[in-house]
């Protein structure tokens, strides 16, 4: 097991933080690091997550859209530090405003690395990469929500820092587009598609090493009024995530067929946005700056070692391993297509 304090350069005192969602891939992971070392951290959602809230953590019942439910469970508290994993689109971003305004030393957004410019005309992507991405409106969301908390930072004096974290996963979730079924088709012997050519570069962050650098800048003064991209400094080709799944999965040689992305977007409405607005796009970041503020913080779960956390953990639940019709119908039309047009 991965010792929760690894990366740890030093101690801190106790702060108060309130994390909203606090169930999710990286809260709840967060929620874990803070309380191991000392804070007091409470989180506020609406009590359905099938994540459990760890130990000594207190826990608020509220619809954070129901911001008179939200007024009441919060009345006469103030935390050193808010973190919001589940702002999405720019009302919500105004409620928070609304909300928090007062209440905290410190507003932490999570945004998403997807945000960066796209395609990016250079790498590795820094904090200074601009924000901009024509093929996602979950990216433009966040890049509406981040204007809107920067401009209340610079009138208003609100103590916003951002994170943008790129794909960050805990054993739950399998990386490959075609999630389980991927796995499926693999240990069945079928084709497993790949979009574009499999050497375009991912950069994935286990959700422990994404705690150590996060749960560091937690209220601190320095970290108001800026961004930080927080996410492991290893990248791979998605020909080798895949075929890293396969060895976890038992599985000597898959078959990897290549479909240009263009194509799968242009036959799923599900599927495009993400592929054409991030994962089709070489993503190689630059982490010197949240570095400079957390010196303790470094990544260091290899994929390797993930994909067998992720793939142990599915077989140990078989109840989670849904084949996804639809998904293997398109694998092959597109596999064949492939074929057809080599």
């Amino acid at each position: 097991m991965v010792n929760p304090l690894a990366g740890v350069a030093d101690t801190v005192a106790p702060r108060s933080i309130l994390l909203i969602g606090g169930t999710g891939v990286i809260s709840a992971t967060a929620a874990q690091r803070a309380v191991a070392l000392g804070h007091r951290v409470t989180v506020l959602n609406r009590g359905q997550s099938a994540r459990p809230v760890p130990e000594g953590v207190e826990t608020l019942t509220a619809d954070v859209r129901d911001v008179t439910a939200v007024r009441e469970v919060l009345a006469g508290r103030e935390f050193d530090a808010v973190a919001d994993f589940i702002t999405y689109k720019p009302d919500q971003a105004k409620a928070s405003l609304d909300l928090f305004t007062g209440r905290t030393g410190q507003y932490v957004f999570i945004s998403s690395a997807s945000a960066y410019q796209k395609p990016p005309t250079r790498l590795p992507i820094r904090e200074s990469t601009p924000l901009k991405n024509p093929f996602w409106q979950y990216s433009r969301d966040k890049i509406a929500c981040e204007e809107l908390f920067f401009e209340a930072y610079r009138e208003q004096d609100f103590p916003l820092t951002v994170i943008r974290p790129s794909h960050t996963y805990d054993r739950t979730k399998i990386a490959m587009v075609g999630s389980w079924t991927d796995i499926h088709r693999m240990r069945a012997g079928l084709p497993v598609m790949v979009h574009g050519d499999g050497t375009s570069l991912w950069t994935l962050t286990h959700s422990k090493d994404f705690a150590k650098a996060f749960v560091g800048l937690l209220g601190r003064p320095q970290a108001v009024g800026e961004s930080y991209t927080i996410t492991s400094d290893e990248y791979l080709p998605w020909n080798q995530i895949y075929q890293l799944f396969a060895r976890a999965a038992g599985v000597a040689d898959p078959e990897l067929v290549h479909v240009a992305s263009e194509t799968i977007a242009a036959n799923s409405e599900e599927l495009g946005p993400n592929l054409l607005g991030d994962r089709s796009h070489s993503v190689v970041f630059d982490n010197t700056k949240i570095k400079s503020l957390v010196p303790g913080y470094c990544a260091t779960i290899p994929f390797a070692d993930g994909a067998r956390e992720i793939v142990d953990w599915y077989d140990t639940n078989p109840e989670l391993q849904v084949v996804n019709q639809q998904f293997m119908d398109l694998s092959d039309r597109m596999i064949g297509w492939a074929r057809r047009g080599a």
